[in-house]
């Protein structure tokens, strides 16, 4: 494929196995994408060695395909088009604020808590304004690119790739995706209800049977898009075809932090209608990232990652006889509630503080990240896919 052989070619000879694909799947999360940041600065440092490439290596010259929801959508857009992770990080301290400007009152009261304005012109001064197309052929998108949102006219989640192959990927298509500006996708994909106003999209100027309203990707089943990266990069019916098997293929799924509220003193009947719309959404989207991360470790052999619960465990296969499995498999994603806080050291810390939208939580963020960081080994838990001979 077009898109990935420029993403091959842009890579230190040592960092090149051509028979080996590697995948990274960012969560959403809003500002707390910070801790999937620090956690991907621990990656990028501890690569940067063993590439030959001293300070010129990026994760894209490392993974093959990038995909991301929301928060992770800004990131892997980033890293696609050769932004290092520190220059990232930067970004999200430096534009976090702005991110979350209020919007005016009236606009508060009846739509959404924040103006989407500050968000889109950051984007288009970060990626520019080109579409996918226009990208992918300048070589300015140095991987293959999976961005997930949700079809608002259509009622359906839309996973957006780069892949030139992929069915509405056809340039001669009036309605092709490589139409889409990078800057509006991402930004469709951070568009979460409540918090900002969906982003409209018209792929034929003056024809509305082309043009649709898009939000969040969060809202989908794939905040946490792991899953459905593994299913895009080798399904036939995506037409990108690359062959499974835990030698062949590596997937890391980076978290923005796990965060549970359990309700100690709850009673048969002591939630509002109220209370229920605000938390529901909230536990639906946790539950299905979680059995996306279990389905995960199921499919393909789980090197690295927390517990799931008290039964399930980690679900991290040891020794030779576990059966083989269809990809090597690492979910880097810290407990920040209060008990995980505490088994961190972090335990000054208020757990109730690290929300999507708190952007004066940034400094803990931080904190967390690089805590959480310390527990990453790549090159161990990766061994087999690091470069030629530098193992």
């Amino acid at each position: 494929m077009a898109a990935h052989s420029e993403s091959s070619s842009s890579r230190h000879p040592a960092m090149f196995n051509p028979n080996q694909k590697r995948l990274l799947s960012l969560d959403g999360g809003g500002i707390m994408g910070l801790i999937s940041l620090c956690i991907l600065k621990r990656i990028e440092d501890q690569l940067r060695p063993r590439s030959g490439m001293g300070e010129n290596f990026r994760l894209c010259h490392f993974f093959d395909y990038i995909g991301g929801t929301s928060t992770g959508a800004i990131i892997a857009a980033g890293l696609a088009v050769g932004k290092s992770v520190g220059e990232l990080i930067e970004f999200y301290q430096r534009s976090g604020r702005a991110m979350f400007r209020r919007a005016s009152l009236m606009r508060r009261f009846l739509y959404h808590a924040f103006s989407a304005d500050p968000l889109r012109e950051m984007l288009r001064r970060e990626i520019g304004v080109d579409s996918l197309l226009e990208m992918s052929k300048g070589g300015r998108l140095k991987t293959l690119l999976l961005v997930v949102v949700r079809n608002v006219t259509t009622d359906s989640p839309w996973p957006i790739s780069t892949n030139p192959k992929a069915k509405f990927n056809d340039e001669k298509l009036p309605y092709c995706n490589l139409k889409i500006p990078l800057w509006k996708l991402v930004r469709a994909s951070t568009a979460a209800p409540t918090y900002f106003e969906p982003e409209q999209i018209e792929f034929v100027p003056g024809d509305p049977r082309y043009t649709f309203v898009f939000e969040d990707g969060g809202v989908t089943p794939y905040n946490n898009p792991a899953l459905l990266l593994y299913r895009m990069a080798t399904s036939p019916e995506y037409r990108v075809g690359w062959p499974a098997g835990e030698d062949r293929l590596m997937l890391v799924s980076v978290g923005t932090g796990s965060v549970f509220h359990p309700l100690r003193n709850a009673k048969l009947f002591g939630r509002s209608l109220l209370s229920n719309a605000r938390t529901v959404p909230g536990t639906l989207m946790r539950a299905i990232s979680v059995e996306n991360d279990i389905s995960c470790r199921t499919i393909g052999r789980c090197v690295y990652g927390d517990p799931i619960d008290s039964e399930l465990g980690t679900l991290i296969a040891a020794g030779e006889a576990a059966s083989p499995r269809q990809f090597l498999y690492a979910r880097y994603n810290p407990d920040v509630s209060s008990g995980g806080l505490k088994v961190m050291e972090l335990d000054d810390i208020d757990a109730q503080s690290l929300r999507m939208d708190n952007v004066r939580a940034i400094p803990a963020l931080i904190r967390i990240g690089e805590k959480a960081a310390q527990g990453v080994d790549f090159p161990a838990q990766f061994a087999p896919f690091m470069p030629h001979g530098i193992r």
